[in-house]
């Protein structure tokens, strides 16, 4: 067994279940719904469609990030039994919840000076830095050690590739990313907005698709042009969604057409409360390895 934990936050939108299987622990942010505050803990206490239901009948909702006595104590636990950790945050180009761990971890450092713990900002969210969890967790039981871990992690963040398309606005005007006005004219010609993560971990709009089917060819095109191995890509491949698994599916089917060769296929799992408190219902995000995200 290895001598140090994998962790990560939960905004990495996999199921329980699949970390669990994969021995990697998780601290969870908090969301707040109509002022009441709860833990991210991937719609365990409050399913997601009850979450995502509540958004749609107006239910206001806001995030706040991990901080850092959080931080101290959940790697401190670790840290005490004499193991080593590795963290995987989520963007710190969308939260401050990176540097909170980098602060905790040099506050522990003077406490546990015989341990490593490191900090990997992710440059990412949802279900994509949760593909970075998957492949840290393939090399730690392949025998991998804590600082080979981070070495790959600092050195193939960046291929991780982020892609989504949302069929609401309504969540884009009220996080103030587009105006009442171009909302309004966005519905009016079902418009769907399609966005990735660039080269500082920060969402990006990149095309304004008109309709649905429009919007997922173009993520499939992406893909296309994106991929190691063009069509014969054969890693893992994600998608994410916001009460659009209908949709999620259709991708999915459309993405396994064009890459045969996919590692188990594609796995599908619901965008969580954190990032869904900021996306709303009708997201879908696409996710897998690539070139370099550059400027």
């Amino acid at each position: 067994m290895s001598q140090y934990i994998l962790s990560c936050c939960s905004t990495v939108d996999l199921s329980q279940e699949l970390l669990d299987s994969r021995n990697v622990r998780t601290i969870g942010l908090h969301y707040y719904l109509d002022g009441v505050e709860h833990i991210d803990d991937m719609g365990k206490t409050l399913p997601m469609k009850e979450f995502y239901a509540a958004m749609a009948g107006g239910a206001e909702t806001t995030t706040a990030q991990i901080n850092v006595e959080e931080y101290r104590h959940f790697f401190g636990e670790f840290l005490k039994q004499g193991l080593d950790v590795i963290h995987v945050t989520l963007s710190s180009g969308l939260s401050g919840s990176y540097n909170s761990a980098r602060i905790a971890a040099e506050f522990l450092a003077d406490e546990y000076p015989d341990r490593k713990l490191l900090i990997v900002d992710s440059l990412g969210a949802s279900s994509g830095s949760g593909m970075i969890v998957t492949e840290l967790a393939d090399m730690r039981d392949n025998g991998a050690t804590i600082d080979e871990l981070y070495d790959w992690a600092q050195e193939h963040k960046l291929e991780q590739h982020h892609w989504f398309f949302s069929t609401d606005l309504t969540f884009f005007v009220k996080g103030g990313r587009i105006t009442k006005a171009a909302g309004w004219f966005g519905t009016a010609l079902r418009i769907c907005p399609v966005l990735n993560m660039d080269h500082l971990g920060r969402l990006i709009p990149r095309f304004k698709m008109r309709g649905k089917q429009n919007a997922l060819k173009e993520v499939v095109r992406q893909m296309e042009e994106h991929a190691k191995g063009g069509n014969q890509y054969s890693g893992y491949c994600y998608i994410s969604h916001s009460d659009r698994l209908e949709d999620a599916q259709t991708l999915a089917s459309m993405i396994e057409k064009a890459f045969p060769h996919l590692c188990n296929g594609v796995q599908i799992f619901d965008i969580g409360p954190t990032i869904g408190s900021h996306t709303g219902p009708g997201t879908v995000a696409l996710f897998f390895w690539g070139d370099k995200r550059i400027n």
